[in-house]
């Protein structure tokens, strides 16, 4: 009599600049890959999941969002909510 209602994960589909790609280099060879895929896995099913928390950036960044690998470390995206799109800009320091 009642249908079955299913919910429908919707995933993102993350993509990486040129920066990004040499980053997650950077990342495998320190250790940490394991720990930034964890984030990425969060950020492509709900880039709005806390948590772990997200920080809004300002200025030169504005319309981007970073989460934290580890004290030193970062991931720095931008949602293309329209498209379905999480665009990775960074994922190493922003000291270097």
């Amino acid at each position: 009599m009642f249908q079955r209602l299913e919910l429908v994960k919707i995933m993102y589909s993350l993509i990486y600049t040129k920066v990004a790609q040499k980053d997650a280099i950077k990342l495998k060879k320190s250790g940490l890959k394991n720990k930034a895929q964890k984030l990425l896995d969060i950020i492509a099913a709900n880039p709005w999941q806390t948590p772990p928390p997200y920080e809004k950036l300002v200025g030169d960044l504005s319309g981007y969002y970073l989460r934290r690998i580890n004290i030193k470390h970062r991931i720095v995206y931008q949602i293309l909510e329209s498209k379905k799109i999480v665009k990775v800009l960074r994922m190493w320091t922003h000291y270097e």
